[in-house]
């Protein structure tokens, strides 16, 4: 087994784990930080992968930013406060259970049953430098430059137009 094969198969039971851990646990704030490290878990099976630019992006947007906002939401709202909706309908409960059984059926029967197909393109370097930041950032500024310089002015516009609605309200 190669190195890389090894990292794929440890960082797959790191997400598989935190992701269980993650949905059973009661406290939100738990929860969340088993989502970071969820995350950074996903953003190193990208890494195996060859798809540098998507594990940045995971790491920099999801982790980071989403996160942080996730955070403060849940600082703000007191989710310990909120009665639970599976205790109150127990019916519920066991729908969500034949569902979440199903589902885990599917995918037993798709990790030890299906076949890969056989007519994978024998030419993968193509695949592997597509992914690379380098590949990208020549794409978005040579071929797509005007799309980029829209978005950003977009961008720019929105967050002025935030300021000044904000200072209104504040006079």
């Amino acid at each position: 087994m190669t190195l890389q094969i090894v990292l794929f198969f440890i960082f797959a039971a790191v997400s598989a784990v935190t992701a269980v851990i993650m949905i059973t646990r009661t406290n939100a704030v738990i929860s969340a930080l088993f989502l970071v490290l969820n995350f950074a878990s996903l953003a190193g099976l990208y890494l195996t992968l060859n798809a540098q630019f998507i594990a940045v992006t995971q790491i920099i947007v999801y982790a980071g930013a989403i996160m942080v906002l996730f955070l403060f939401v849940l600082m703000l709202l007191r989710p310990e406060n909120e009665k639970k909706i599976l205790d109150m309908k127990p019916k519920l409960q066991i729908f969500a259970m034949i569902i979440a059984f199903i589902v885990f059926i599917q995918i037993a029967y798709i990790i030890f049953f299906a076949q890969p197909l056989q007519n994978i393109s024998p030419d993968l370097t193509n695949s592997i430098k597509a992914g690379t930041i380098e590949a990208i950032g020549r794409e978005l500024f040579t071929k797509y430059i005007v799309p980029f310089e829209a978005a950003g002015f977009l961008l720019l516009a929105a967050a002025i137009g935030a300021l000044v609605l904000a200072k209104k309200k504040f006079e």
